[in-house]
């Protein structure tokens, strides 16, 4: 660096990890394939924003010096596209013989090398706001509202909000999976905390069918539901935003986390939230909406603890009185009712399966298909057979033991089995099973359940 040969910076960034390189040498000398610095981390992208400056700066020590860039390249095409400089015509400025002018000289060195650092982050800020612009100039080609979104409902939000909102979608505000794509936590100035829910389609026309869809959800209104606060639609990607719902899904509260286990009048209370609302959307709604889904992982958990049901990703709609169509099978195994295997047409008794397997789950603490034993049997045919053998409260919560009711207890039992009984036909209506929740005289046996004059 003393020697007053120019020096030669190769500075490089790569989003996809999110990593800094940066390589010094003579002019001269071939590229080290060795970084001098090499610096990663995930949240470099927070000090970047959306229109940044490329330029030059210096810095000096206790001597005045000369600051000499003599070429420069750029691009933002990724690692390894910038043009190559050619060094060949380039004046070189070597030390004088005194010390004086020596020291000076290699000041003039060593800050041509800081400069070069700078411009090289200077040059890295300018690419990372190109790769944002293009995107973006790429979402707001595709963010181009179509006469035949003008119909839909609720508030449509623009992509720069949501992107925004989630830090960019960042990895450290994934809140999950869905039935359809990721799930991020945001925060919106008008509304708060919300839930964004990613969703991509094969084809325009796809996406419009399935909005048409979400459009009429988005204007259901329970106590029991997951608020929609709109969405924005990106070319075939939808994002669909909801209230966030700060206590999870119901799952991490009766299987991930023993410390904080759901007490048992909690779990009721979730119960009865739960068969409310699908009561509503099977009969109280100009519409009957089958959820298709029912589980654990779509129940979640308001600031109260009050259950709220989640996740229409594969709802469907009807007209009451029309006969549902049949569709490929969609749920997930171990909630789905045996008669969807011969005919794939959903009806609101096999949500009401769904339902049924929820409830068993809530009271026995245990997942509808255990993983750890090939030999373990279904959480419904457990209980069925423990049903059989005079013995369904052994089916209770060993965690709870001591903390219910046993006649509360063996009625959500035996409620989880009528609603799961293998015939439709037998199983209850959500009208009953909210009845028997909130204490009405309702009298059941497994699979068949008649009001007490």
């Amino acid at each position: 660096m003393r020697s007053g040969r120019n020096i030669r910076a190769w500075i490089e960034f790569d989003a996809r990890v999110s990593q800094i390189n940066v390589t010094i040498a003579p002019v001269g000398v071939p590229k080290p394939t060795r970084p001098l610095i090499s610096y990663t981390d995930p949240a470099m992208v927070d000090y970047l924003s959306d229109q940044m400056f490329v330029g030059f700066s210096a810095s000096k020590v206790q001597w005045v010096e000369a600051q000499r860039v003599l070429a420069w390249s750029f691009s933002d095409a990724g690692i390894g596209t910038a043009r190559e400089i050619n060094t060949s015509d380039l004046p070189v400025f070597l030390p004088t013989s005194d010390s004086s002018n020596s020291s000076l000289s290699a000041g003039a060195i060593a800050g041509i090398s800081s400069a070069g650092i700078v411009l090289g982050l200077c040059l890295f800020g300018l690419y990372c706001w190109f790769r944002i612009k293009n995107k973006k100039g790429l979402l707001d080609s595709e963010e181009e509202f179509e006469e035949w979104e003008m119909n839909y409902w609720p508030h449509r939000f623009s992509y720069e909000e949501l992107y925004n909102a989630t830090k960019g979608f960042s990895r450290d505000g994934l809140l999950g999976f869905g039935g359809f794509g990721k799930v991020y936590k945001g925060v919106l100035p008008e509304a708060g905390d919300v839930a964004v829910k990613c969703v991509s389609h094969d084809s325009k026309q796809g996406l419009r069918e399935f909005m048409a869809e979400v459009s009429s959800i988005g204007r259901l209104k329970h106590k029991g539901l997951v608020p929609m606060r709109g969405w924005c639609r990106r070319g075939t990607e939808l994002m669909l935003v909801y209230d966030y719902m700060p206590n999870g899904s119901l799952n991490k509260w009766i299987f991930d986390d023993a410390e904080r286990l759901l007490d048992w009048e909690g779990r009721q209370k979730v119960l009865v939230d739960v068969a409310e609302a699908l009561h509503y959307l099977h009969h109280g709604w100009d519409q009957v909406v089958l959820h298709r889904d029912i589980k654990a992982g779509n129940i979640l958990l308001d600031s109260e603890m009050r259950g709220r049901l989640g996740d229409f990703g594969l709802a469907k709609l009807y007209q009451h009185g029309q006969a549902p169509s049949a569709t490929r099978v969609v749920g997930t195994l171990g909630y789905l009712a045996p008669e969807l295997a011969r005919l794939p047409a959903p009806t609101a008794a096999s949500d009401v399966y769904g339902f049924g397997v929820v409830a068993l789950e809530v009271a026995c603490g245990r997942r509808p298909i255990d993983g750890s034993s090939d030999d373990e049997p279904l959480l419904v045919d457990w209980v069925r057979g423990l049903y059989d053998l005079g013995k369904l409260l052994e089916a209770a919560d060993v965690r709870l033991e001591g903390r219910y009711d046993v006649a509360e207890m063996e009625l959500v039992l035996k409620l989880g089995l009528a609603c799961c009984h293998p015939i439709p036909e037998n199983r209850p209506m959500m009208k009953d099973v909210v009845e028997l929740l909130i204490g009405e005289k309702v009298a059941i046996q497994v699979g068949v359940m008649t009001r007490v004059a």
